[in-house]
């Protein structure tokens, strides 16, 4: 495994691809705002007339910025994305859906030794990835590292800050309990239906993955979505939550022997009332029945585009919380993870946070494919409470 030094210079610490987008252009605004001086950052895209425009909106809000270069980089174009990677430590990209437009980035990042972050929230992908480049870049040094916002940075690095609270050596318990109140984006919406779109490929993709993940030796590991139960404690329904975001903790997991012998997590989302319950699972059945046919995806997808997004205004009234109850060896803890507008404004700041941190941090050595505990841990967690999210202790027993 080669580390960063042993990669020789390089003429950029972070590269953004995809700077132009919805989500793409906060993390740039985030960037510009908030990275430290110093930090050799650049953006990239294909269309170069859309990075100028944006590179002078950077320049007008923040004018001691001294204005990040643009670099030419397309999805569709492999050299381009070649050349991307060998010229920086890590690349940041928010150019989705990532089944369609996202492997050639990623195995130029494994060939060169680069890291990689995105936010894919799209477990298809993160399994294809896997199969197909996670041991080139275990060789590279090169550490791939997806679902670096929303999906899945709160629920990993939460249920990594409990896991640290709870006794050692024991079997361990924890459930996540997600609460938000935000809108979400084009490209968001692309991803949901695209992935819905291929539920037989997704099934089979994480059966393969799982025949050659070798298991953590002499340990368990469970990490699932849970059930529908009436939880007193916060007076609502947790209902099963079929995203990636229990996959990534389990993976953390069983990479990590901190969360014991036994691990087993369970993920939900809350609902007050039963009826509300009912009318999203119809409604997520009708999107996934349509999704099926081609015209009524192309359809749907017009409805709102790629680009296009929450405005300032709705994301300033936009929060999430997450909470955890943990226990193990005779003691319980609960946590909660807080923040405001999850899917862009916070969303934004934990990829920006997460290329900082890869770029900069004194890190475990990690290499291949990685989640975000795996590979940063305590030093993400920091980063993002001086960045203004919350990990707190509400209460142990």
């Amino acid at each position: 495994m080669r580390r960063r030094e042993d990669r020789g210079e390089r003429a950029h610490d972070i590269v953004l691809f995809g700077a132009t987008g919805f989500a793409g252009a906060l993390t740039a605004e985030y960037l510009a705002a908030h990275a430290p001086a110093g930090v050799r950052w650049a953006l990239a895209g294909r269309n170069r007339a859309k990075l100028e425009r944006l590179r002078d909106r950077l320049a007008e809000r923040h004018p001691g910025l001294d204005g990040p270069p643009l670099l030419h980089a397309d999805a569709t174009d492999p050299a381009s994305l070649q050349a991307v990677a060998a010229g920086t430590h890590v690349v940041a990209t928010t150019v989705g859906p990532y089944l369609r437009y996202g492997e050639p980035l990623v195995a130029a990042c494994a060939e060169a030794g680069t890291d990689y972050v995105d936010l894919t929230g799209e477990p298809e992908f993160v399994d294809l990835m896997y199969l197909r480049h996670h041991e080139r870049a275990r060789r590279s040094g090169a550490r791939l590292v997806h679902a670096c916002g929303f999906d899945s940075v709160p629920h990993d690095l939460g249920v990594h800050y409990t896991v640290g609270l709870l006794p050692e050596g024991v079997p361990l318990r924890v459930a996540g309990f997600v609460r938000a109140d935000a809108a979400f984006s084009g490209g968001t919406f692309a991803s949901v239906l695209n992935a819905m779109a291929r539920p037989v490929s997704m099934v089979r993709t994480g059966r393969e993955r799982r025949r050659h993940e070798p298991a953590p030796a002499g340990r368990r590991v469970c990490a699932t979505a849970g059930t529908l139960h009436r939880r007193r404690d916060l007076g609502a329904w947790a209902v099963p939550m079929p995203t990636l975001d229990p996959q990534i903790v389990g993976r953390s997991a069983a990479a990590l022997d901190r969360y014991g012998p036994d691990f087993r997590y369970t993920h939900h989302v809350v609902v007050q009332r039963l009826p509300t319950v009912a009318g999203a699972a119809a409604g997520l059945g009708a999107l996934f029945a349509l999704s099926q046919l081609p015209p009524a995806r192309r359809w749907l997808s017009a409805r709102l585009g790629p680009g296009e997004g929450p405005d300032e205004a709705r994301r300033a009234r936009s929060w999430f919380a997450v909470r955890f109850s943990g226990e193990g060896g005779g003691r319980r803890v609960i946590t909660e993870v807080s923040g405001g507008d999850p899917g862009y404004d916070e969303t934004a700041k934990m990829l920006a946070e997460s290329a900082l941190c890869l770029a900069f941090d004194d890190l475990p050595g990690t290499a291949g494919q990685v989640t975000t505990a795996t590979a940063m841990g305590e030093a993400l967690t920091g980063r993002l409470v001086r960045a203004g999210l919350t990990f707190r202790t509400v209460a142990t027993r």
